[in-house]
């Protein structure tokens, strides 16, 4: 082949190269780290006080004051929608939400799944039951019927207590639940977050209910949640952590410091 005939050939071969230069550039860039203008987040709206539904049937509480916050500081819009605790889970995952907002307890087996920011809240879990029940401690709930809302750190202390097996853990979709057990006598006695519990006790104080402490509980500490690897979105949340715990507005929604 002469050169004119190559030449020939080069020119439309060497413009076929820059168009699908150009279009790899362009899908790069489409499928690059997400710019976050918005966070859209899921989160279980029956936990006051850290999430329930107003009057209109907006999600108000703790995490959504808090994460106002954090948009505020980083100039970033943010939304709470009530999708329930499971279905918050799965959200995050396939990305139908950008993160939890749910007072979820950071724990090892949930960071094996999902990426979480620092600590905003430390909590611990108390028992709650009837004032005349003889139950003074973890240990007097051994053999009995315990309510807790499934796959929550009182779900996972039920558990450790009386076997995974258990038949007498009755776990349910949210805590509101698990009190009602309660009181109606299905139930034993309850464990949850203790902010949560006395809330409620505050909010009922003719419920018949009382709150127990027990030492064997450790302390849990509360993180938003986003799919593993997202670490733009992590690092917005982070920062807008470190900029409302240095400003004092951290402490001033949760009534408490942490470090």
């Amino acid at each position: 082949m002469n050169a004119r005939k190559l030449l020939k050939w080069a020119a439309p071969l060497a413009a076929a190269s820059m168009i699908l230069t150009a279009c790899g550039a362009d899908e790069k860039s489409s499928t690059g780290d997400k710019e976050y203008t918005k966070i859209v987040a899921g989160t279980e709206a029956t936990y006051a006080p850290f999430e329930y539904l107003d009057d209109k049937g907006n999600v108000v509480g703790l995490d959504a004051d808090i994460l106002a916050a954090i948009g505020e500081e980083m100039g970033v819009e943010t939304e709470i929608k009530n999708v329930g605790w499971d279905s918050m889970m799965s959200q995050v995952t396939n990305g139908e939400i950008d993160m939890g907002a749910a007072a979820i307890t950071i724990t090892d087996e949930r960071k094996q799944s999902y990426d979480f920011t620092d600590p905003y809240y430390e909590a611990t879990l108390l028992i709650v039951t009837k004032e005349d029940s003889s139950i003074e401690s973890l240990e007097d709930i051994k053999d009995k019927k315990i309510s807790v809302q499934i796959n929550t750190t009182g779900h996972k202390a039920a558990q450790d207590l009386q076997g995974v097996s258990s038949s007498k853990i009755l776990a349910y979709e949210n805590f509101s639940i698990a009190l009602t057990e309660v009181l109606t006598g299905a139930s034993d006695a309850a464990i949850g977050d203790n902010a949560v519990i006395l809330e409620y006790l505050e909010k009922n104080p003719d419920s018949g209910l009382k709150a127990i402490e027990d030492d064997s509980f450790e302390k849990d500490y509360f993180g938003f949640m986003v799919k593993k690897g997202n670490t733009e979105l992590l690092n917005i949340l982070n920062e807008g952590l470190d900029k409302i715990k240095a400003n004092g507005k951290l402490a001033e929604i949760t009534g408490t410091e942490i470090e």
